[in-house]
């Protein structure tokens, strides 16, 4: 059965009702990242597509509160209309998973999904400024408000963003948003190795340009995106945002920067949205196939050094954003987790997330990275106490 509330209090009748007879519950949104993590144990499932609406927006304060279940593009749609976007540029996951339905924007927080703008405007969580949920035992809480400010104790909001819906259900949520830049180029500079472009890109963050983008596209994945074809080799390349004179003057500083060492050029404003939008939704690997999938946070510097060390033992197809400190890999063989994870540790450490598998090697591979043993005890704790009978998404953290 599929349960579909329309109102906070239908949604926390059927969850007190679900605690009653300890029903585990699958909880999901638009259900765009359905497979994601660990299979969740439940024959019920509870969606809040149906916990719709934009409750208040106001474009001076830059503030904005919907319910859970507001599709991403209604969000998008009413900030575009005051140039204004969500600058942690959430990804669309359903061209790699395989998936239909609307994003919604309790997903994007309750999985903290955050893009390439990441390096210089946070992740989700940080724009996160309150959220009213139900807990495991059917009880409406509400935390934070419509204003930063420090807190003291517990922070609810930031617990509860990348908590997968493992701890409470996300009813409604408010969060900042920003100005959108007028202006954006992105400089491309071909032919750089993995460790060549590690070097020129934090070189280029070193300098007074303020890069609002960084990646490296491999040579076996440049080729799908759009504006860096080029003879041979891969593309590093640099977003810039803000004001078209400042943009036009940083652009020249770093394509003349970037001529010492590779061919470089530039990419106009359309171009530039084109690629990034490309790079935030991991366009290479949405591909239709089930092949091993991973997001892999590391040191900047160290995403190189992983992957190279990967090549020497296996198949691997990868490219990296967040100025390398993320890897995409897709992996062609099945079985590759422990090694994968070795191999970080070796490398000074980070953690690995399985996005996307078949059936079968999702059933023997944690998907999210091991917790160390006080740390799972702690989540633990947090678990029996937010959901003490065990029926928000059973087993999809581990």
């Amino acid at each position: 059965m599929n349960y579909e509330p329309t109102s906070e209090m239908e949604a926390a009748d059927m969850i007190r009702q679900a605690a009653g007879t300890e029903m585990p519950l699958a909880i999901s949104g638009g259900g765009t990242r359905a497979g994601f993590g660990n299979r969740v144990r439940a024959a019920q499932a509870l969606s809040t597509r149906k916990l719709s609406g934009i409750l208040s927006y106001n474009p001076a304060e830059m503030t904005m509160s919907a319910r859970a279940g507001t599709p991403m593009r209604e969000i998008e749609a009413a900030l575009a209309g005051n140039r204004q976007m969500l600058a942690f540029e959430p990804m669309d996951h359903r061209g790699v998973m395989g998936t239909s339905g609307e994003p919604t924007i309790g997903g994007v927080f309750a999985a903290n999904v955050s893009g390439p703008r990441r390096i210089t405007a946070g992740a989700a969580r940080d724009h996160l400024l309150g959220i009213r949920f139900i807990n495991g035992s059917g009880e409406a809480i509400k935390s934070g408000g419509r204003v930063m400010k420090n807190v003291t104790g517990l922070d609810l909001v930031k617990l509860l963003c990348g908590s997968h819906g493992t701890l409470g259900l996300l009813t409604e949520v408010t969060f900042k948003v920003l100005p959108l830049p007028p202006a954006a180029a992105t400089i491309v500079a071909f032919g750089l190795d993995d460790a060549q472009a590690a070097a020129a890109v934090a070189h280029a963050l070193a300098m007074t340009v303020e890069v609002s983008g960084a990646a490296h596209l491999t040579e076996s994945v440049r080729y799908r995106f759009v504006g860096t074809s080029h003879p041979e080799g891969a593309a590093t390349v640099l977003r810039l945002e803000g004001l078209p004179a400042s943009v036009a003057v940083r652009a020249e500083k770093l394509k003349a920067a970037f001529a010492q060492v590779a061919p470089a050029t530039v990419l106009d404003q359309d171009a530039t949205e084109k690629l990034w939008r490309d790079i935030r939704d991991v366009k290479p690997y949405a591909d239709g196939t089930q092949k091993p999938l991973w997001r892999v946070s590391v040191a900047p510097t160290a995403g190189h050094q992983l992957v190279a060390a990967l090549r020497l033992q296996t198949g691997v197809d990868a490219f990296y954003d967040w100025q390398g400190g993320l890897v995409w890999l897709r992996m062609e063989a099945d079985a590759e987790s422990e090694m994968l994870r070795r191999f970080i540790k070796g490398i000074g450490g980070g953690h690995a997330t399985l996005v996307r598998a078949s059936d079968a090697v999702r059933a023997v591979t944690p998907a999210f990275e091991p917790e160390p043993a006080p740390v799972a005890a702690l989540s633990a704790r947090l678990k029996e106490k937010f959901d003490p009978y065990g029926i928000f998404n059973p087993g999809k953290m581990g």
